[in-house]
């Protein structure tokens, strides 16, 4: 290729509407097969280095890459809509033969510039094609085998080279692969995508589900979602537009999915408002409103998977805070895991960078100054961030064991870093919550327990030790616990093969040890009832 192109000015760049019909978008998935526009296309395009460059917010490596290679359909794309460069209007027809470029562009994924001749006259040979949009190749692995789909999104800060638009929606990023993996990878009828923005839960979800409800507060994210889905031929997405629950008023779901617009950002003018993070309200009252909401929108038995963050104030807890916002839905069962927790000043750099405003000018230290002067003024002292599980249960909590299931636990991000498998590990713990909770301590002791497969020990010794000094339970998949053990504990789940009951195996360790039957029985059912719930047991009967 020739030598990189200059990048359209932010002045040049204009929101265009998103749409097409179904032969334009089948057109285009064509083109877009046929140039092989894959994650891994593109990394052998350009190369391990440049894509890991790309990752970091520069396309220099990717552009030099790019420069030594023949003008292909595959190169033009990247060059477009990954790179957010123009390319000329001859390479672009190469590269859209089915679609056509006057087709691509009436949808609003390109704009037309033209170079004047002497004459002061435009002509198409001299035309060039700019990217409105950012549209790239997603690849992802679920309960259902290997997936890839195209993604549209509005273009990013590389892109346009300045902050962000207020209406920006966004594309792929952590958090999509974060609530992706924490679906519940389980057949239902109908869910709910609650902020939908570009799609993609929604699309994910449709998988595993007969219909989706998708409803967001901004029209253009709706159109974008709906483009996405045309474009990778996925129908059952019913897109919705209004605020939280109001689409859906009287509605329930057997699934309720959302990254919702939890950024907390001050009620303070210039501070902008962007509306794929921000819900309008004080701090993190949006969060609480989604979450007061799921009773009357999930169905009996139906769950919700959802990220969000809450704050810490002068002497209150953030998950104690989350607790009281469940205090008075009984039928509901929770499980929060805080994975982080930033101080104020790292907190308001983490999301005004995320804005495209960088560090060490002006705007950006006038909002950080505003972000503190709120979190000052409301006694904020962090903020968590993690993921909420919730389960309807299909009665008033009832039963021989606990009123259900209260989890508000911190995790750390080293554990369980790996999304992708997440919506199991909520299945199973669920599944193991409903049936902790239909036995108490004496239906416990009756059961038999097998060692779930993915559990090894770790032993350490003393030099010249015969007995260990450290035994480790490590959890090879889903969160990745590692649970300390003493001798008992560690007799206890070595003997949990599903022939022997609890009461048995505890019986028979208390005969072996001298210790008395009662006290540890007292000391290890309750840490059984735990390694059921995190999954390093599993009920036989």
């Amino acid at each position: 290729m020739t030598a990189a192109p200059r990048a359209a000015t932010p002045a040049h760049h204009v929101l265009p509407t998103i749409a097409a019909g179904r032969a334009t978008t089948t057109a285009l998935a064509a083109d877009l097969a046929a140039a092989g526009f894959t994650v891994e296309r593109l990394d052998t395009l350009w190369g391990a280095e440049a894509a890991a460059s790309l990752h970091r917010g520069s396309r220099v490596a990717a552009l030099r890459a790019l420069a030594a290679r023949e003008t292909t359909p595959l190169a033009t794309l990247a060059t477009l809509f990954v790179l957010g460069l123009p390319v000329p209007r001859a390479d672009a027809a190469v590269a859209f033969p089915s679609a056509g470029v006057d087709a691509v562009v009436a949808a609003g994924l390109l704009r037309v510039e033209h170079d004047s001749d002497d004459a002061g006259e435009a002509s198409a040979a001299d035309a060039r094609l700019f990217p409105t949009v950012d549209l790239r190749p997603y690849a992802f692995v679920d309960d259902l085998g290997a997936g890839s789909w195209w993604i549209v999104s509005d273009l990013g800060e590389l892109a346009l080279g300045t902050a962000l638009g207020e209406e920006h929606v966004l594309g792929i990023g952590g958090a999509t692969t974060t609530l992706s993996g924490l679906q519940v990878p389980v057949p239902v009828g109908r869910v709910l995508d609650l902020g939908t923005g570009c799609g993609i839960q929604a699309m994910h979800a449709r998988r595993f589900a007969d219909e989706v409800v998708a409803s967001d507060i901004s029209q253009r994210a709706l159109d974008i979602a709906r483009f996405n889905a045309d474009l990778n031929d996925i129908d059952g997405i019913d897109l919705r537009l209004g605020s939280l629950f109001e689409p859906v008023a009287g509605e329930r779901f057997d699934r309720i999915v959302s990254n919702p617009p939890f950024v907390i950002t001050p009620r303070r003018e210039g501070v902008p408002a962007y509306e794929y993070r921000d819900g309008g309200m004080v701090g993190d009252a949006l969060v609480e409103t989604v979450l007061r909401g799921l009773d009357e929108h999930l169905a009996p038995g139906g769950t919700a998977q959802l990220l969000g963050n809450w704050e810490y104030h002068w002497g209150v807890d953030g998950l104690d805070r989350v607790r009281s916002w469940f205090a008075d839905r009984p039928a509901l069962d929770v499980w929060v895991v805080e994975r982080e927790r930033e101080d104020p000043p790292a907190y308001a750099e983490t999301w005004i960078r995320d804005g495209g405003t960088k560090p060490g000018t002006a705007e950006f230290d006038a909002l950080v100054d505003a972000w503190l002067d709120d979190f000052q003024e409301r006694h904020v002292t962090g903020v968590g961030f993690g993921y909420v599980v919730v389960r309807k249960t299909r009665t008033e909590p009832v039963g021989r064991g606990p009123a259900g299931l209260r989890r508000f636990e911190r995790v750390p991000e080293t554990l369980g870093s790996n999304p992708a498998g997440l919506g199991a590990t909520v299945a199973r713990v669920l599944d193991a919550a409903a049936w902790l909770a239909t036995h108490d301590d004496a239906a416990l002791a009756a059961s038999r327990l097998v060692v779930a497969g993915d559990v090894t020990e770790e032993r350490y010794y003393w030099p010249g030790n015969d007995d260990p000094t450290v035994m480790t339970l490590v959890q090879g998949g889903g969160f990745g616990r590692r649970v300390d053990a003493d001798t008992a504990l560690a007799a206890f789940v070595g003997a949990c093969d599903g022939e022997l009951s609890v009461a048995a195996i505890i019986g028979a360790i208390a005969q072996i040890t001298g210790a008395d039957d009662d006290a540890l029985t007292a000391d290890l059912l309750p840490r059984a009832r735990d390694l059921v719930l995190d999954g390093l047991l599993i009920p036989a009967s």
